[in-house]
């Protein structure tokens, strides 16, 4: 099989931020997807540019244009959010973002009509059923189909990073599961998705989407569902890790660092020095130690095995691509990064509202989870526990 790749003009971006909508007195998921996305269609019949259906009928998607920078995107996402807003206000309505919803129940949600996504639920069944999460993802212009797949690798050693950083969904069906991010090691049970194979060549990638279409595993290249992985029609790379993020400003943080470290990573191949990689397994291990423990996670560095606290890593990463930051316009939303790491991650904050409406969270702290997740929507910012 011929695999193209429409090349792209270099390290354009563009973002994706899957919301979920809440009633606004109960918390619990609203099935108002289609009635939001057909309340904002264009009377010509064509999709709307900036807000997509989803999955599950409770979620809409908003994606940015093709931008020069992620602070340019971010404004396509908040131009999109507020149509959203137009719509759903009226309906008693609120769009919240997080990993997972903290306790709405899988069985009552509905899925989205039409064959792609009904193909999901019949193949995967439960596991199908269960995919009540939430993610942002980045799509990175790749100027030369060379680039894509060392890329792919080197972004694969700054996973943990990116997974700590945004790990937003530690309840899950009412319960507190014991991880940072539930959704990362949700998301892996269905078919194709995961972590992608690390493949040398791009033929090998044309063998591997060959070998799964003509034994049915998919029908096309887009259910190819890696964390991190080409996208050939689009001339990018996709990076999917990131859990979902309660508010624009983090949003961008994340998009930053994630913009940052593709340029990165091409400007090394430009220059003809090695790009970092690391073996398969260790690469698993980083995924589950920061889906696990989040900030705490003592992540593997590189294909030696040397160790280090993943706060400390993001740090030493940040102060490295500050030069790339200025070239890319996002040096501000790069330095955000630093401030996660001192007022923590979501699912830090979302246990902490929790504990503080119960000792063990219970309905009435899981509810008041779900309004922070709201507030912070709204205020386009992180908010301490008590606010």
């Amino acid at each position: 099989m011929v695999l193209d790749f429409a090349p792209s003009r270099r390290s354009t971006v563009g973002l994706e931020w899957e919301l979920a909508l809440v009633d606004a007195d109960s918390g619990d998921m609203r099935q108002a997807g289609p009635a939001v996305v057909a309340a904002l269609a264009p009377h010509d019949g064509s999709p709307h540019p900036h807000v997509r259906p989803e999955f599950m009928r409770n979620t809409v998607e908003l994606v940015s244009g093709v931008s020069r920078s992620v602070g340019e995107a971010g404004a396509d996402l908040v131009r999109a959010a507020d149509e959203v807003r137009a719509v759903t206000d009226p309906m008693r309505v609120e769009l919240v973002c997080a990993g997972t919803h903290p306790f709405s129940h899988w069985s009552t949600q509905k899925v989205s009509d039409g064959p792609r996504y009904q193909t999901v639920v019949d193949r995967a069944q439960t596991w199908g059923r269960q995919m009540l999460i939430y993610g942002v993802h980045v799509h990175v212009g790749i100027e030369d189909r060379a680039k894509v797949l060392p890329i792919v690798r080197g972004l694969l050693v700054h996973y943990p990073h990116l997974q700590a950083l945004s790990a937003s969904s530690p309840f899950f069906d009412g319960r507190d599961t014991g991880y940072a991010s539930m959704r990362a090691l949700l998301f892996q049970q269905l078919p194709t998705a995961g972590l992608p194979y690390q493949f040398d060549e791009w033929s090998q990638l044309e063998r591997y989407v060959d070998d799964m279409l003509r034994t049915g595993v998919i029908d096309g290249f887009d259910e190819v569902r890696w964390d991190v992985r080409p996208a050939p029609k689009f001339g990018t790379v996709e990076v999917r890790v990131c859990d979902g993020v309660s508010n624009i400003s983090e949003l961008l943080s994340l998009a930053a660092l994630t913009h940052c470290l593709v340029e990165h990573l091409s400007t090394l191949l430009d220059e003809g020095r090695p790009v970092p990689t690391m073996p398969q397994w260790f690469v698993q291990e980083n995924k589950w130690r920061a889906a696990r423990y989040g900030m705490d996670a003592i992540i593997i560095l590189d294909e030696a095995g040397n160790e280090e606290l993943v706060t400390d890593a993001v740090r030493r990463l940040v102060a490295e691509l500050e030069p790339v930051a200025q070239r890319l316009g996002c040096t501000q939303e790069l330095a955000g990064v630093l401030d996660i790491l001192e007022r923590g991650a979501s699912y830090q904050r979302q246990r902490a509202v929790a504990a503080a409406h119960g000792a063990d969270g219970g309905n009435d702290g899981l509810e008041a989870v779900v309004a922070h997740l709201v507030a912070e929507m709204r205020a386009g910012t992180p908010l301490a526990p008590g606010r």
